[in-house]
């Protein structure tokens, strides 16, 4: 009897969830899962496949630590400073960074699928491949930054700060680019079929074989905008040495 009811007890234990437990100190793996660490030091850390699913992290710093495959799912990163964050292939869905501070910050390959980053700080990340389905970036900067090969079918960037930003290779079909700034934009290859760009300055951007059909450029600028084998918005292919006019 008494090594049946120990058997039982074993094997209820092996079977118990793994609940977070907030209080435990910052190491790879943790489980902060719906935490409160708002305005946390957390800078510099190795939090690298931690769950952070659902955590208040508003006003926390993040500056410098690590985040690789982690998840943040449905977290709250508001005015969060993650200046040179590296979180590569991070699972960031629905997190709200709105304000967020992710200067030269590293998040390739990462899932931000409807993610709010509004008026957020992304100069000089580095995006590449990561994924932004849906996602909020109005009113954000994000100067100099890299997203290549990234995708950001249906984002809204309206108002964005996307100066001498790379964006070659992305999938941005339906974007939302009004009234965005791209000047000296790397847009190669770009896919923004249906994209608005509606008084969108693409002013010496260059454009070399990117989609536009069925883009809007109504008002957009395009001065000194590289055009060469673009698939203009009548889905006709421009000169090859096209510039500022697809053709004449």
């Amino acid at each position: 009897m008494s090594a049946r009811i120990v058997l039982l007890v074993f094997s209820s234990l092996l079977a118990a969830p793994v609940f977070a437990a907030c209080e435990d100190p910052p190491r790879p793996k943790v489980n902060w899962a719906g935490c409160d660490l708002s305005g946390r030091n957390l800078a510099g850390l190795d939090l690298r496949q931690a769950v952070l699913s659902r955590a208040d992290l508003t006003g926390a710093d993040l500056s410098r630590t690590r985040l690789d495959d982690a998840d943040l799912g449905d977290a709250v990163l508001r005015g969060a400073r993650l200046v040179r964050l590296k979180a590569d292939r991070a699972r960031l869905v629905g997190a709200d960074l709105t304000g967020a501070d992710l200067s030269r910050a590293r998040l390739r390959g990462a899932v931000l699928d409807r993610a709010v980053l509004r008026d957020a700080d992304l100069s000089g990340a580095i995006l590449d491949g990561a994924h932004f389905y849906d996602t909020v970036f109005t009113g954000a900067v994000l100067r100099r930054a890299s997203l290549r090969d990234a995708s950001l079918e249906q984002a809204d960037l309206s108002g964005a700060d996307l100066v001498e930003a790379d964006l070659s290779g992305a999938k941005m079909p339906g974007a939302r680019l009004e009234e965005a700034r791209l000047q000296g934009a790397k847009l190669i290859k770009t896919d923004l079929t249906g994209a608005d760009l509606a008084d969108a300055d693409l002013s010496g951007a260059d454009l070399s074989r990117a989609s536009l059909a069925d883009a809007d450029l109504t008002g957009a600028r395009l001065d000194g905008a590289r055009l060469g084998s673009t698939i203009w918005t009548d889905r006709r292919r421009c000169r090859r040495d096209a510039v500022e006019r697809c053709r004449d």
